[in-house]
């Protein structure tokens, strides 16, 4: 920058636009890492991310949860969280650039955020008092570092009052030699691009000036680039160990916990299953989904993470008595152990939205007689720990089928991610109305007086599973080679089990498929038929009859608001 011939400073350019994008993005990562670690330390889903998230997650247009679920399957919430990251960067950029311009304008950018995030968190379902302090927290440091990073915003350094006050200084083109060597037309450019090099100011020089450069004695010193990239890397850095760490540190208080728990045994075992519990064909899924790879679809942005010490389930509601029970007092009752099926209203047509496995827990039956709902309360709302509903009708409780308060999940206690310490399983009805994870409560209701999550958007309040199956092998697309194909899958009809599946290929007739055995009629079955394959390209579709004589309807529809329907389809292509 180069000054006038009247000795008048000329007025500073404002310093690029990304160093304020950039301390910005830095400030807001360094408020999320510090909620991170205060809601480790204060013992609850209250960060800054998850508070916004959950809020976020709640008023998303069902249609909009559809296709992420469609898109992203049980990666909706990675996506979910990558979309909220996003989002708040540009927020953040934007409110960097404020703040480099005046600070007061980024500071109430920032107390804009921590509003957002007290009010989120103060309202989720359970809030104490604790639950704000992460975003109080996370703001605090924001505001720290946005004032600090301004202090140190790479620019020309402000002229001293002595400056001000020199003489005249001659022209450059006049009196090159008084101001050294270098100090051309487009040397002022030059330096003030230099991250490193002093500035050159219109002044009287010092006797020794490094590089050939003038510097004028008194004037403050300029703001170095590399401290103020340092600062807002380093935040950005931090902040990520911050985010890991905090969620690491609780995520691992509640695995020794988990670890710790000892499964009693049940009084009610399951079944052994049957030998031909197989179809004995590759591609197949295993009849038990291990849990690792058992489906995870819920409303929640991160696991919750509940303590065993600190669970308690509440019965209350329309009910003659309340109930409340400890994690303990809940594992020294009587304990049922059995193979169920669990299907999402999600799974769209040949989907892989279900899984099977082995559920030990306390029926729900008897917990209700001890209660005693009364006459009219035909629903049961179930409250998970952050807040999600699921409306249950009381009838299916109390029928005799196996719905459980489940505790163990393939004979190891509940995993983290699918509800620990305790949750709903409850057969023969679609997840979004009985299975609700981390469970702490159960409201004895009626479906006039109350309405759970997926009913105000738009899903039926009563959704049994309807007749479904799926070709596993071969798999659409394939290539395969003429003569004996094994074409082989699942049907399911949870609690009114399957008692006949049909193949056909090309629309020719329906051909009767081999059944696999199964331990009770909550579960899906597995299937398989020889097909005798033939050159060309050919169409194969499944269909299944549950024990009730309903045949899987072929009219297709999606999975809003009661589950989808049709028949899978898929196309191969024989040599």
């Amino acid at each position: 920058m180069r000054a006038e011939k009247t000795g008048r400073a000329a007025p500073d350019r404002p310093p690029k636009q990304w160093y304020g994008e950039l301390a910005g993005v830095a400030a807001t990562a360094l408020a999320l890492g510090v909620g991170e670690l205060v809601a480790a330390a204060t013992g609850g889903p209250s960060s800054p991310l998850v508070a916004v998230g959950g809020v976020a997650v709640d008023h998303t247009p069902t249609p909009v949860k559809e296709f992420a679920v469609t898109v992203f399957y049980t990666y909706d919430k990675l996506a979910l969280q990558a979309g909220i990251v996003l989002v708040l960067a540009v927020f953040a950029a934007f409110v960097g650039v404020l703040t480099m311009r005046r600070l007061w304008y980024g500071l109430a950018g920032v107390a804009l955020f921590g509003v957002i995030g007290v009010l989120s968190s103060a309202t989720r379902a359970s809030a104490t008092w604790a639950y704000p302090l992460p975003s109080v927290a996370g703001a605090l440091a924001a505001a720290g570092l946005l004032m600090l990073l301004r202090r140190n915003l790479p620019g020309r350094a402000a002229v001293s009052a002595q400056e001000l006050r020199a003489p005249e200084a001659p022209d450059a083109s006049e009196a090159p030699e008084a101001l050294g060597e270098g100090t051309g037309p487009d040397t002022d450019v030059a330096a003030q691009e230099a991250p490193d090099a002093p500035t050159p100011v219109q002044g009287t020089p010092s006797p020794s000036s490094d590089a050939g450069v003038p510097v004028v004695e008194g004037a403050r010193p300029l703001p170095d680039r590399r401290r103020f990239l340092v600062l807002a890397y380093g935040a950005i850095g931090a902040a990520a160990v911050a985010v890991a760490g905090g969620r690491r540190l609780w995520a691992q208080r509640v695995a020794a916990a988990r670890d710790a728990v000892v499964l009693p045994s049940p009084s009610s075992p399951a079944r052994p299953l049957p030998a031909n519990v197989s179809a004995g064909v590759s591609g197949v899924d295993s009849f038990v989904t291990r849990n690792a790879d058992f489906y995870r679809i819920d409303t929640a942005l991160t696991v919750p993470l509940v303590e065993p010490d600190d669970w308690q389930l509440r019965i209350h509601g329309r009910v003659k008595r309340q109930l409340t029970l400890t994690y303990d007092q809940l594992l020294a009752r009587p304990m049922v152990e059995r193979y169920i099926t669990l299907a999402c209203v999600s799974n769209e047509v040949g989907g892989s939205l279900i899984g099977n496995a082995r559920w030990l827990g306390v029926p729900v039956k008897d917990l209700l007689d001890e209660v005693e709902p009364d006459e009219g309360a035909d629903q049961v709302v179930s409250r998970s720990v952050d807040g999600y509903t699921a409306g249950t009708p009381t009838a299916a409780l109390r029928d005799g089928r196996d719905a459980l308060l489940a505790v163990g999940m393939n004979g190891e206690p509940l995993p983290v991610e699918h509800g620990f310490p305790v949750r709903m399983v409850v057969p023969g009805l679609y997840g979004y109305v009985s299975a609700t994870k981390w469970l702490t409560e159960l409201e004895l209701s009626s479906f006039s007086d109350f309405s759970a999550y997926w009913v105000r958007r738009d899903y039926a309040a009563k959704a049994p599973v309807k007749t479904q199956s799926r070709i596993d092998t071969p798999s659409s697309g394939k290539q395969l080679e003429r003569g004996p194909v094994m074409v082989a899958g699942v049907a399911w009809a949870q609690h009114r089990g399957v008692s006949a599946v049909e193949v056909r290929v090309d629309d020719g007739p329906w051909q009767q498929a081999r059944l696999a055995a199964v331990p009770s009629a909550d579960t899906w079955r597995q299937w398989s038929w020889l097909w005798q394959a033939t050159s060309g390209e050919h169409r194969l579709q499944v269909r299944a009859t549950d024990n009730t004589g309903e045949v899987q309807t072929g009219r297709e529809h999606e999975p809003l608001p009661d589950g989808a329907t049709g028949w899978h389809t898929i196309n191969v292509k024989v040599d």
